[in-house]
């Protein structure tokens, strides 16, 4: 049987454990009185309430005094007396937020438009950039015109000079080569096109030195049609550069030129 039941039933006095002194007087109290514990006996509970501090009393029998001792409270594992929580409930943020919402949006666009014209920037300076860097240097873009001063060259003769690392024929062609150009019916050429659409002053003939079948160098002055002609693979041109017989699929092309007071510009 515990203590406490025992005090609940009634008084209960324990032997002394303390040791007298040589005048036979007592170095502590003569023992314990488990007077009630804590709690009342109309309480429902019986023995008093578990959850309760236990509580004791002193008894002194050299006088009526008693003292009360309260033991530690102990823990408890859970309260059946909280509010459970739902945990879908979103909390109330109305307090925090501002009263002036003008001034945020204003705010909001402000810094929204600042950062898109930063980002705008950055992308332009950035194509910028990798387009330059693709873009041809100084030395190719020297190449990429070629200025020839065709005033020296005699009617009936070629010349032969080097542009974007390609070879341009040049020739001042005579009044019955030109004439002989147009003779020549559409139905003979492999590529049909007319002398005056090729050259715009039908006097000067300007085409690149490149065979149409597999880039080889054609020789002027030569073949079967008084015109070019390429020994790699027998294909011959003539006197306006067209193909006429021969691998050569199509005529030599003429690039872009331009004739301003005896100069050439080609580019």
């Amino acid at each position: 049987m515990s203590l406490l039941r025992l005090a609940n039933r009634g008084q209960f006095t324990a032997a002394a454990t303390s040791a007298t002194r040589a005048n036979g007087v007592p170095a502590a109290v003569q023992g314990l009185n488990f007077a009630q514990t804590y709690g009342s006996p109309d309480h429902h509970h019986h023995g008093g309430r578990a959850d309760g501090p236990a509580r004791f009393a002193v008894e002194n029998s050299y006088g009526s005094t008693k003292t009360v001792f309260n033991s530690p409270t102990p823990s408890r594992n859970f309260s059946t007396s909280s509010k459970a929580l739902e945990t879908t409930q979103v909390p109330d943020f109305s307090p925090y937020r501002s009263k002036n919402t003008g001034s945020n949006k204003a705010f909001s666009y402000f810094m929204v438009g600042s950062m898109g014209l930063l980002a705008s920037a950055g992308a332009k300076a950035t194509v910028t950039d990798i387009l330059s860097n693709l873009s041809a240097s100084a030395d190719v873009l020297a190449l990429a015109k070629a200025e020839v001063d065709i005033s020296a060259i005699p009617e009936g003769k070629n010349v032969t000079i080097k542009w974007r690392g390609k070879p341009v024929f040049i020739r001042h062609r005579t009044e019955s080569e030109i004439k002989e150009a147009d003779a020549v019916s559409m139905s003979d050429l492999k590529d049909p096109q007319n002398d005056a659409d090729r050259f715009e002053n039908r006097e000067w003939l300007v085409m690149l030195g490149v065979c149409t079948h597999l880039g080889c160098v054609p020789i002027g002055e030569a073949g079967d049609f008084g015109g070019w002609f390429c020994p790699c693979h027998g294909s011959h041109y003539d006197i306006s550069g067209r193909a006429r017989k021969g691998p050569a699929p199509t005529n030599l092309e003429v690039p872009v030129y331009s004739l301003d007071e005896g100069k050439l510009v080609i580019g």
